[in-house]
């Protein structure tokens, strides 16, 4: 019997780290970001990013097979247009802080993925006995490198979140845990009659506002302090709560939900956004693979379905939840109380 099969699927899988580092790189030199004041050829690029003779041309052909840059007949590289838009740093849709923070921290973390299979326990700062949240959080520097990579990945979710639900129906909103504020910026962007803010630990106060000072939005938008774990949740009509369960174990999954579940009106509305693992566990490949980097950054967190996440939320109180598609890998559960 002849076999069809073929060794590709595996080998690009299994050398898939190779593309992956080639575009980290590129986003630490800042090649978008030079290349998006004006295609440059190869001799430029090098000088400019302070390149090797030796690696310029086929690092940045290498990037033109990957799709993230063009090379025209006339040897001038330059951005396509998905980089241009989302890996210039001089704009606001830039999504490249998770990049950064992926190949400055997790693409050496994820190193030890073997060892968290065995052990089940944490393979970032933390594996030294260290609070990596506490940290991150003592450090300004830090503290924005990271809340920049929350608006990177929660860029393109949010931007659907403001179209996709009903904000007609409700006045006020506040996203739990909102990091640097990219939901609040795009849901008040969006509709102009709602009013809202962030509720996250003091030391995101000044880098909250500063974003939001940036997007004009100061006068509807506002930070609101606290811990979610010890402080009571402020209320609004609407409060949300993007890429922050999957960060805890089952028990601590149960009581933020409850406590949303309290600070809500009668007839307000929960939104957990992530991205959910389908619910055949087949086909999110990109949830699964964050589940198992929550495996490497936390102690206890997961991710989950849309169907684990309706069932938490009956659980909490909920009468009605519903799961709606967003954008690539992300997933929306809203609970109404």
């Amino acid at each position: 019997m002849i076999s069809h099969a073929t060794p590709d699927r595996i080998m690009q899988l299994g050398l898939g780290f190779w593309g992956s580092k080639t575009l980290l790189s590129a986003i630490e030199l800042g090649l978008f970001t030079e290349l998006a004041r004006g295609p440059l050829d190869a001799h430029a690029l090098g000088d400019r990013l302070g390149l090797h003779p030796r690696s310029v041309v086929d690092f940045l052909d290498a990037l033109v097979a990957l799709r993230m840059l063009e090379r025209g007949t006339d040897g001038l590289y330059s951005n396509t247009p998905e980089t241009d838009i989302f890996l210039d740093r001089g704009k606001p849709s830039y999504i490249g802080g998770i990049l950064e923070m992926a190949n400055a921290r997790l693409y050496e973390f994820w190193g030890s993925l073997t060892e968290a299979l065995r052990t089940g326990q944490p393979q970032n700062e933390a594996k030294g006995g260290a609070n990596p949240f506490g940290a991150m959080y003592a450090d300004p520097h830090r503290l924005e490198s990271f809340l920049k990579a929350m608006t990177g990945i929660s860029m393109g979710a949010a931007m659907a979140i403001a179209q996709k639900f009903p904000w007609e129906q409700y006045q006020t909103f506040i996203d739990i845990g909102g990091a640097q504020g990219g939901l609040p910026v795009q849901v008040a962007s969006a509709h102009k009659h709602l009013a809202g803010g962030c509720f996250d630990l003091p030391a995101v106060r000044p880098i909250f506002e500063r974003y939001v000072d940036e997007h004009g939005l100061s006068d509807r938008l506002r930070f609101y302090e606290g811990d979610f774990f010890r402080d009571p949740l402020p209320t609004a009509d609407v409060l949300v709560m993007g890429h922050i369960l999957h960060d805890w174990n089952m028990e601590e999954k149960r009581m933020l939900l409850a406590k949303v579940y309290d600070a809500l009106p009668a007839g307000g509305a929960l939104i957990v956004y992530e991205a959910l693992i389908d619910d055949e566990r087949r086909e999110n490949a990109f949830g699964l693979l964050m589940s198992l980097n929550m495996l490497i950054e936390t102690p206890g967190g997961f991710d989950y379905t849309g169907t684990d996440c309706q069932s938490w939320m009956k659980g909490a109180g909920f009468r009605e939840t519903r799961v709606e598609h967003l954008i690539g890998p992300d997933s929306m559960v809203i609970g109404t109380k």
